[in-house]
């Protein structure tokens, strides 16, 4: 009788109604209702989310006696959240789904430039009937009908993923089975994900074949060409990569495993500046490729990926050094 008085004074002290709380509990309202009636006892896990709920320690809820309420440390805290079974299936299925439509649309960025070179190439070509102005005008137009597409795709998943950025960046728990059914995904997915991974790193390293030939081509529209295969052979790979990716970080995020696993806060505000320094690096990268290519130079531009791969090895390695001597 005591702790069905406890659940209904904490309830109304928080001014929550009973289906609030049995939606904050994930049980049924009637489930509440025989709580606070003294009809049936909530088993032990739910004494546990109670306390969390309500920032209580256990022993004021399960002793048989009306005292002060006896707060845990984290009571300030929001309630850690609960995944459900349907939940993690719901969330899963989206990322599949986001995996195919993100990849579709880098590709579609990767591809882009290769009507503006084709045809910036077809016009030095001896009785082209397409001047230099409207060659331009083509390339651009092209530009835009692959680059917007790609922007819409990117920026719809960004506002369906919104409900589940709460799994990464919010502390949470899985209901039970959900980790039984994530790990059964993942071990079925491994040789999958091996393989896409494998694929995708002999990909890039092949489509630098046409663009090597290319090279000793001495007629400039045929090296276009071959650069042409070399963008199609990497984005291909880039495709196999993110498919792959997208959908083993959603089972790790799942799992806390990998990138994912707990860290302390010296570690995330680490891990966070690494991804931006990254980011910056490699949009900076192809801001300098296209820069240096764009007025004719792609015969031999392909050498700035090479350096920046090796030159990215050292910026990370200098930005663990300070980042590590600062902590």
């Amino acid at each position: 009788m005591i702790l069905a008085d406890k659940i209904t004074n904490l309830r109304k002290k928080n001014g929550w109604s009973q289906e609030e709380l049995a939606e904050k509990m994930q049980v049924s309202r009637q489930a509440v209702s025989k709580w606070e009636g003294a009809q049936t006892v909530p088993d032990l896990d739910k004494v546990l989310m109670l306390s969390q709920l309500f920032g209580v320690t256990t022993d004021y809820l399960l002793k048989d006696e009306i005292e002060e309420e006896t707060f845990t440390d984290d009571a300030d805290q929001a309630p850690v959240k609960r995944i459900s079974l349907a939940l993690a299936n719901e969330f899963l299925e989206w990322r599949k789904q986001a995996a195919n439509r993100i990849a579709g649309a880098t590709f579609l960025c990767i591809v882009s430039i290769i009507p503006t070179c084709l045809l910036s190439a077809a016009t030095e070509l001896p009785g082209c009937p397409i001047s230099e102005n409207l060659a331009e005008g083509i390339s651009l137009v092209t530009l835009l009908i692959l680059i917007a597409p790609a922007v819409a795709i990117f920026l719809s998943c960004g506002f369906k993923n919104a409900p589940y950025e709460w799994i990464e960046k919010e502390p949470f728990d899985t209901e039970y089975g959900v980790d039984g059914m994530v790990r059964e995904k993942q071990k079925t997915y491994r040789t999958v994900y091996m393989q896409c991974n494998i694929i995708a790193t002999c990909l890039c390293i092949l489509s630098a074949i046409p663009l090597i030939i290319g090279g000793y081509m001495e007629q400039e529209f045929m090296s276009v060409i071959l650069l042409s295969v070399t963008l199609l052979l990497a984005g291909m790979g880039v495709v196999l990569f993110i498919i792959a990716g997208v959908r083993w970080a959603s089972m790790q995020k799942l799992l806390k495993e990998g990138d994912y696993a707990p860290q302390d806060l010296q570690d995330q505000k680490k891990s966070r500046i690494k991804k931006n320094i990254g980011k910056a690096y490699w949009l900076t990268a192809t801001a300098i490729y296209l820069g240096w290519s764009l007025p004719g130079n792609w015969g031999f531009t392909w050498i700035v990926w090479p350096i920046a791969g090796l030159l990215f090895g050292v910026v990370m390695c200098l930005c663990n050094l300070i980042l590590d001597n600062r902590q």
